[in-house]
């Protein structure tokens, strides 16, 4: 694997394009969370395809798919950022998350489990969760049947499971997430049998726009606040977020507390997850610095060739 280019700050998150032998190339990212030291938490986000067939409307990540990343190649992510800052592979980190959440939806990919269960054999992390953000596409049955069985084997309560909803308006999700996917039953069925008491909720991500809603009844509905959180978060500003007239304005102007109030009142955790805007700038948001490597360096080629026809 080789890197190409990085962008942004070592005390907020920073980026890294790579590109391996076959020529594909991927993203992938290492944040922590300002005045909050490495050891107490490090996040890193890594690739599990290259480019994405889900195309979801606010992610630039989406098209050109290339197929899957080998398990090999999804270590090597790891690995550069491991040691990075600890060469031997000893991570004392007290809580280091790895979220499979970058380029590509994981549930697609099965090398992704043999990645789970081999970590501990080349890592001494004793504070690694996992997370897994997934928009349950119905095409991964055999994935998340895998996924149960590594969780209760392994990892038991240190395991991240977030599902990407977004919004409780089934045709609103439909044109969000254009694939044929779980449908609210299925999500909460397999969530019910995939915690356990005293152990991590599994989140029920809304990467809420000005124009999308959340139906606490409907939430009701299907999701127990007993096994289920509701996480709420601003929309990425992705050139495909702007495209579509996607943004999140009410909710980072505090417009949206009265329903943050209405989901806490039907009995659910929720999660408000600003983050730090700087990473915006940084364009550490999904695919988005990729696609602006890829744009400079054609731009670079073009004017490279204007030259010498010009000559």
């Amino acid at each position: 694997m080789k890197i190409l280019a990085k962008t942004g700050r070592q005390d907020v998150a920073t980026v890294y394009i790579a590109e391996f032998e076959n020529g594909k190339r991927i993203e992938f990212v290492e944040s922590v969370q300002p005045c909050v030291p490495r050891e107490k938490k490090w996040v890193l986000i890594i690739s599990s395809l290259f480019g994405c067939c889900i195309n979801c409307v606010f992610c630039d990540a989406g098209g050109n798919y290339q197929g899957k990343l080998s398990k090999y190649e999804m270590f090597s992510q790891i690995d550069f950022l491991v040691k990075t800052h600890y060469a031997d592979r000893r991570i004392p980190v007290e809580k280091f998350k790895i979220q499979f959440a970058r380029m590509g939806e994981p549930a697609l990919n099965m090398n992704v489990l043999d990645v789970l269960s081999e970590f501990h054999n080349i890592y001494d992390a004793p504070g690694f969760i996992p997370s897994i953000s997934t928009i349950a596409p119905v095409a991964a049955d055999k994935f998340f049947e895998y996924l149960l069985e590594i969780k209760k084997e392994i990892y038991k309560e240190k395991f991240q499971l977030q599902f990407s909803i977004h919004t409780t308006d089934r045709a609103a999700r439909d044109r969000l997430i254009p694939v044929k996917k779980w449908d609210f039953r299925q999500i909460s069925d397999y969530g019910q049998n995939f915690y356990e008491k005293n152990h991590r909720k599994i989140t029920l991500n809304f990467a809420l726009a000005d124009n999308l809603s959340i139906n606490p009844d409907i939430l009701g509905d299907y999701f127990s606040p007993e096994v289920f959180l509701v996480k709420i978060t601003p929309v990425n500003p992705t050139y495909n977020a702007i495209k579509h007239g996607l943004c999140s304005e009410k909710l980072l102007s505090n417009k949206r507390n009265s329903l943050i109030s209405e989901l806490q009142d039907a009995g659910y955790d929720v999660i408000l997850s600003i983050g730090e805007l700087e990473e915006n700038q940084i364009g550490s948001n999904c695919g988005q610095y990729l696609e602006n490597y890829e744009k400079e360096k054609q731009e670079l080629e073009k004017s490279y060739n204007y030259r010498l026809q010009s000559v």
